[in-house]
């Protein structure tokens, strides 16, 4: 299965992956960036890859087959970082983008180019599909998340359509409710409302929060982290979270440094992809790169 890792020579260049370095990819997907990870490690490297998506990391494990024991897979969620037994790590990689398979399997109800049940879960043995998320939250609770994960100013209203529904449990369902909702608007609003859903189903805001909190503290000195993200909310808590680790803590009264900064920031401005990354692989188009380092003491 061929695969195009995002942003693929910027992340190379960016986080330098050295000979015999440990690199831990919490989203492995396909194994595509990891390919990579590990040819500039070398054989005395190793790699650790963590995917929530059984069908991803089966995958990924066939596409790896030939680097042995350099690779360790874990099946689960970055969220759960600190509960799996991992070393401090050279490079931690993520790319939080959709995996390839979960737009091209329609079954998986991420798109609503097919009819399929509206599932739209990375991990299909735990939590809610997002039929029921929207069975069971009221319109307001609908409203939020097609705003705050969507920005859509018709958001009440397509929550009100939905509410009404005598049934939202396929991907044309919601599509159809999206068009009574907002007429000859759907098409540019559909990829918004989708997007707002599996955002929601699937806690991303919640698990990035928790692995910009607990992922650098896995860092060695001279350590790398990078996140690949493709939403503003996204890039916009990265960002936050960067620049709070990269800023010196001063004494309220006298101004005075207390404290240096630990980490420093690697990427003044998001690296984006250029347009001809863009022109052959138009899923890369919101992708931004952030970077930071853990200085030495």
């Amino acid at each position: 299965m061929h695969h195009t890792p995002v942003l693929h020579s910027e992340v190379m260049n960016l986080l330098d992956p050295k000979k015999g370095e440990v690199v831990l990819d919490v989203t492995l997907g396909l194994g595509g960036h990891a390919k990579s990870f590990l040819e500039a490690i070398g054989p005395y490297g190793r790699l650790i890859g963590i995917e929530t998506d059984e069908a991803n990391l089966q995958q990924a494990k066939e596409n790896l087959s030939e680097y042995g024991k350099q690779v360790t897979f874990i099946s689960g969620n970055f969220r759960d970082l600190t509960s799996f037994d991992i070393p401090e790590a050279d490079i931690l990689f993520a790319d939080l983008g959709l995996s390839s398979p979960h737009i091209d399997d329609p079954e998986r109800g991420f798109t609503f180019r097919e009819d399929a049940p509206l599932d739209m879960r990375f991990d299909r043995t735990n939590g809610m599909p997002a039929s029921q998320l929207i069975a069971s939250l009221d319109e307001q609770g609908l409203a939020k998340i097609f705003w705050t994960y969507g920005e859509l100013k018709s958001g009440r209203k397509l929550a009100r359509t939905l509410k009404e529904a005598e049934s939202v449990k396929t991907t044309f369902e919601l599509k159809e409710c999206v068009e009574k909702a907002v007429g000859f608007r759907a098409k540019t609003m559909l990829p918004q409302v989708f997007q707002a859903l599996r955002i929601a189903v699937n806690d991303e805001m919640g698990s990035l929060q928790i692995l910009l909190r607990e992922g650098p503290m896995l860092l060695k000195e001279g350590g790398r982290m990078g996140v690949i993200s493709f939403h503003s909310l996204e890039d916009r808590m990265v960002k936050q979270a960067f620049r709070t680790l990269a800023t010196s803590e001063k004494d309220p009264v006298t101004g005075a440094v207390s404290q240096e900064a630990a980490f420093e920031v690697l990427t003044k401005k998001p690296v984006v992809p250029s347009d001809q990354e863009v022109e052959e692989n138009p899923r890369a188009r919101s992708a931004k790169l952030r970077a930071i380092s853990l200085l030495a003491c």
